[in-house]
């Protein structure tokens, strides 16, 4: 395959001398293996010019390519954090926040951590790009709420991918920022909430391996979550038949 130069123009030879390289990696790859893009050809797919690619990369954005002798060659992954990037921008991110978000994922735990490997749960992980993420929560993924979620542990990093720990909490504070609670005060709040969540479950815990045999424990976890959204419903019913004049944490 030919390769064009800056100018857009065919460089003369230059598909001899680089077809026999990319046949050998076809060939390892084989017909069904990921597909793969010279620089020029990422450009094309990604509507941005080759500058503009090397750039992100001179910033961190990408990932470094794999390289095969003096070709480098980048992969779909490549491909979608481009098109992220685009979509960001489009809602108004700076590449600083853009690279700051970026950091903050790399650096951020791997939804082993956050799930724990073979950990019983009844929640429902949710795989999520970046861009989506954004959509979610309308431009408030900053660098700050970003921190914050992967310190409570309800995102993590798959790869490419961002994995929220529940697609419960996902739903929840997602629909409370549409309803015009700020995303850096529901992460606040949720904060607290697992402070509580967590006395409640060694509550349970404790109440449970004091009067049954070690292997109903799990089982019976529902009836813990069932008591205590039970509670939770009478403390609300509670606090606004009263006006809200009640104040504290709920």
């Amino acid at each position: 395959m030919a390769e064009r130069g800056g100018g857009g123009r065919m460089r003369a030879g230059a598909g001899v001398r680089e077809s026999a390289p990319r046949r050998a990696s076809d060939a390892a790859r084989g017909a069904d293996g990921p597909r793969e893009y010279r620089v020029e050809e990422l450009a094309v797919e990604a509507g941005i010019t080759v500058r503009t690619l090397r750039f992100y990369r001179e910033r961190k954005l990408l990932a470094p390519p794999r390289r095969e002798g003096r070709i480098a060659w980048y992969d779909d992954r490549h491909l979608a954090r481009l098109r992220t990037i685009s979509a960001l921008l489009e809602r108004g991110h700076t590449l600083n926040g853009i690279a700051e978000l970026a950091e903050a994922f790399e650096q951020g735990r791997g939804v082993a951590d956050v799930l724990g490997v073979g950990a019983p749960t009844e929640e429902e992980p949710v795989r999520l790009t970046p861009e989506e993420l954004a959509d979610r929560f309308a431009g408030q993924v900053t660098p700050e709420n970003l921190a914050a979620a992967l310190e409570l542990g309800y995102l993590g990093t798959d790869g490419d991918e961002i994995v929220h720990v529940s697609r419960r909490l996902l739903d929840v504070s997602s629909e409370l920022v549409a309803r015009g609670v700020p995303l850096a005060a529901v992460l606040a709040a949720g904060r607290e909430v697992r402070v509580h969540a967590e006395a409640l479950a060694a509550l349970f815990e404790g109440l449970v391996r004091d009067h049954v045999p070690e292997r109903d424990v799990t089982r019976l976890r529902p009836l813990a979550r069932s008591a205590v959204e039970a509670e939770v419903s009478l403390a609300l019913d509670r606090r606004l038949s009263s006006g809200g004049d009640r104040r504290g944490p709920l």
